[in-house]
């Protein structure tokens, strides 16, 4: 097992910044774009990712860290964010917000090398461990970076021409 809490706040507390330089000042058209059907593209990324600071990662690690049995872990609807009309200033602001505060309140929990055997019952996955989670959220977090980085390239998938062949990010 490689988890160390003090690493994965490496990846942790650094993406909301990594999204604002990445993404601040785009046009509408950059931010528009997705994969095509039902994907999203860079808002609704960013407004998962807020509404998941918010119903999913501490309300889930307080579950775990306060049940002395499997209890059923917070729900999250993972598409409660469709629909949302926030404008990308806005969001990144809010997650920056919602971050800090995530992490504030994860250093608050003193989370000891124990907990992180503590388990919880997932309503899809069954009993998951406390790491498993803390795991989870960052990977969580470069998926969506990467998912991003993607949708913004795709948008130029034509435009490169024959240098689509060298270009592992647009296969």
């Amino acid at each position: 097992m490689n988890f160390k809490q003090s690493e994965a706040i490496e990846i942790l507390e650094p993406t909301p910044a990594t999204l604002t330089h990445l993404l601040s000042g785009l046009s509408q058209e950059w931010l528009s774009t997705n994969e095509g059907g039902d994907s999203w593209n860079s808002l609704e990324v960013v407004a998962h990712l807020i509404q998941c600071e918010k119903s999913n990662w501490i309300p889930r690690i307080n579950s775990i860290l306060t049940n002395i049995e499997d209890d059923p872990l917070p729900p999250f609807d993972r598409f409660s964010h469709l629909g949302q009309e926030k404008g990308i200033e806005e969001l990144l602001r809010e997650f920056s917000q919602s971050r800090q505060q995530s992490l504030y309140q994860l250093g608050a929990l003193k989370i000891r090398s124990f907990d992180l055997n503590k388990t919880g019952l997932h309503p899809e996955f069954g009993s998951i461990t406390l790491q498993q989670l803390l795991s989870t959220w960052v990977v969580h977090d470069l998926t969506h970076i990467n998912q991003i980085t993607r949708v913004l390239a795709k948008r130029y998938d034509q435009d490169v021409g024959p240098w689509k062949t060298f270009l592992s990010i647009l296969k």
